[in-house]
């Protein structure tokens, strides 16, 4: 019964674009970048888009959906119907090896992100970046193509 609720709140929050992302405490440290962009630069990041608790557990193919909805793995267990959403979406960077917060512009189809590029590796994030939070305000993302049909595929 859980489960079932866990996926149809999941599938509500993608559908309603989810607007904001809740800070939480971390536990983690993130390394600082060794360059702050300007405020007005448009600062651009590519990288594997996923969730600050998969992120901090190293689990890139495989993150748990509900991490979305309630920040950590595990979760179902214990949220309830109406309890908040806690989304902490962030990117990445393998060659950096460290995330970056993302808190999404008004302007940005959060649904849309989420749909096209969750658990994806090079996703473009763009937007201004807060070097004090280690957070980038996105205001546009780009997914990476689907992959190109190949010969084998279906056949083994």
């Amino acid at each position: 019964m859980r489960k079932t609720l866990l996926a149809t709140v999941v599938a509500l929050t993608m559908a309603a674009g989810l607007h904001a992302a809740e800070e939480a405490k971390t536990s983690a440290q993130t390394v600082t970048p060794a360059q702050d962009a300007p405020a007005e630069a448009t600062f651009s990041k590519q990288g594997f888009l996923t969730t600050k608790w998969c992120a901090e557990q190293g689990l890139f193919k495989d993150c748990r959906l509900e991490s979305i909805v309630c920040g950590e793995g595990e979760c179902y267990q214990n949220w309830e119907f109406g309890d908040p959403v806690k989304t902490e979406l962030v990117v990445y960077v393998h060659d950096e090896l460290q995330y970056y917060k993302i808190t999404p512009a008004k302007s940005l189809n959060v649904a849309a992100m989420i749909e096209k590029g969750m658990s994806q590796d090079l996703v473009t994030i763009e937007g201004s970046y807060d070097s004090k939070t280690n957070t980038i305000t996105a205001t546009d993302f780009k997914a990476p193509p689907p992959p190109a049909k190949s010969f084998f595929k279906g056949c083994l």
